[in-house]
């Protein structure tokens, strides 16, 4: 069972459905927080599903045994109960499973919002072990346990660690804090090889409009990453200054949101 979020409902100016998908250590959550509000008075029908393992969505596998291409399917399966194909929208790694999905649908247009790039996330990983280093070097107790568990980040719901992967240093302090006690630790395994080598997007086969987002204090995925994306799927990469990773739940959300709707209208959706 997929957990999944909904808001608003299809307008006549409006009929087609959004469909968002959270990134890594996230859940459905982080887009109800604003987008779906938001998106819903606008007057879309406006959806969040959990990937399989996240939120509320259960799970059949052990969680380092999740794919890239169960991710998808994931997707797909809720694609499959809507009465129209959803305009999809991503975020880091739930931006790496619309690639994936777009390779062999097709929708009526897509937003990346700081995506892992076509190229894979093996550069994100050796940003993310650098961390570690420095973590371990404090704390390799607490490293080596992380480590035989198989998870992201050891410590990784310290205030410091959560900013420095999904929030800018004008994210106050109270609103770090809050979305701290709702990120999970993200098992690694046959996902994280996908995204480094194992199963990249092949973005020749993507045929569907793209809207291509980043953010200029991006830790996570950087602004040179966000271009790389764009280019490899003929769009234009837009930046957003001083904002973090989470484009969604940072302060600045609404501008982002306003850009997305604005693009969504020259689609004419």
């Amino acid at each position: 069972m997929l957990e999944v979020i909904g808001k608003g409902l299809a307008s006549e100016s409006h009929p087609v459905p959004l469909l968002f998908v959270h990134g890594g250590e996230h859940a459905a959550w982080c887009w109800d927080e604003h987008f779906l509000d938001f998106f819903g008075a606008e007057g879309y029908r406006a959806l969040a599903l959990s990937l399989r393992g996240h939120g509320t969505s259960s799970n059949s596998k052990p969680p380092r045994a999740c794919s890239i291409a169960d991710y998808v399917q994931d997707v797909c399966s809720v694609v499959d109960h809507l009465s129209q194909t959803p305009v999809m929208i991503g975020h880091s790694l739930g931006g790496f499973v619309v690639q994936k999905y777009l390779e062999s649908h097709v929708a009526p247009a897509g937003v990346l919002v700081a995506s892992t790039p076509p190229q894979g996330a093996a550069a994100a990983l050796l940003r993310t072990a650098e961390l570690l280093l420095r973590k371990a070097a404090r704390h390799p107790r607490l490293t080596a346990k992380a480590m035989m568990r198989g998870e992201s980040l050891p410590g990784f719901n310290e205030l410091e660690r959560v900013r420095s992967m999904f929030f800018s240093v004008h994210t106050p302090e109270s609103l770090v804090a809050s979305y701290t006690e709702l990120l999970q630790n993200e098992q690694i395994g046959r996902a994280a090889l996908d995204m480094v080598f194992l199963n990249l997007p092949k973005p020749h086969r993507v045929s569907t409009p793209l809207l291509v987002l980043g953010a200029q204090c991006d830790r996570s995925v950087t602004p040179q990453e966000v271009h790389a994306t764009a280019r490899a799927h003929h769009a234009q990469a837009e930046i957003f200054p001083n904002m973090g990773h989470d484009m969604m739940l940072e302060p600045g959300w609404l501008a982002v949101a306003q850009r997305i709707q604005t693009w969504l209208r020259t689609q004419g959706l």
